[in-house]
């Protein structure tokens, strides 16, 4: 999940620097849309318990240009009241046909939190902004359920680290690879889109071990088990 921090315009740099919370949370990191559902419908919570804010949500394509279809938002802009609780609702237009069938598309699900006007002078407000990935999942390729298909991940050594190769038609994520046993992170998050690969860098491991974002925000390993310069995931 990202944050973004916007400034409202007109407004005067406090002298004192305080810690800013959003006040507007989703109920997850992550949005599948499976194609064999109309919608989904995501939960909004304001914890704030004294100001009432507005909620404004928006979906961008893979290269973040906001758009309006094949996926939409309802409502674009609510408002929660103080403590309150709402939902969005996520929607397919019939463009949604369009997309790939055979794999995930990538979309970018935005929330920004819009506070009331303050009264008082000379006060900066600061508008939080959530974004978090959105995958179209085709009904086509609807996985049995309980499928780890991130077992089919394949690593092959290169003179840097390793190919990181993705077979399936899901995105997968990839947040860590080290070796089996030793703590700490040895590469900088990837995203390795449906069939395709990414390299990373990192010192070559004898039993790698590879740290992926699951479906609902989880964090499995993989134990790898290396023949040569290819290494092949382990069965759970």
């Amino acid at each position: 999940m990202q944050k973004i921090r916007t400034l409202a315009l007109g407004c005067t740099l406090l002298l004192s620097t305080q810690a800013v919370e959003a006040a507007l949370a989703l109920d997850r990191t992550r949005v599948i849309y499976n194609g064999e559902v109309k919608s989904v419908s995501l939960n909004i919570n304001n914890d704030n318990k004294q100001q009432p804010y507005l909620a404004q949500a928006w979906i961008e394509d893979a290269e973040n240009r906001k758009i309006t279809g094949p996926l939409v938002v309802v409502p674009p802009v609510q408002r929660l009241e103080a403590g309150g609780k709402s939902m969005i609702r996520i929607t397919s237009l019939p463009a949604v046909s369009s997309l790939p069938q055979d794999r995930e598309s990538l979309f970018y699900f935005n929330l920004r939190e819009i506070p009331p006007r303050s009264e008082k002078p000379n006060v900066m407000q600061i508008a939080l902004q959530t974004k978090i990935k959105l995958f179209y999942r085709p009904a086509a390729i609807t996985p049995e359920r309980g499928a780890v298909w991130q077992e089919q991940l394949q690593l092959i050594k290169t003179a840097t680290g390793y190919r990181i190769e993705n077979p399936t038609p899901y995105f997968v994520t990839v947040i860590d690879l080290t070796e089996k046993g030793k703590p700490g992170s040895n590469i900088s998050p990837v995203m390795i889109a449906p069939k395709s690969a990414e390299s990373v860098k990192t010192p070559q491991l004898h039993t790698p071990v590879l740290t992926y974002i699951n479906d609902y925000g989880g964090r499995p390993e993989l134990t790898f088990n290396c023949q040569g310069e290819r290494c092949q995931a382990m069965k759970s």
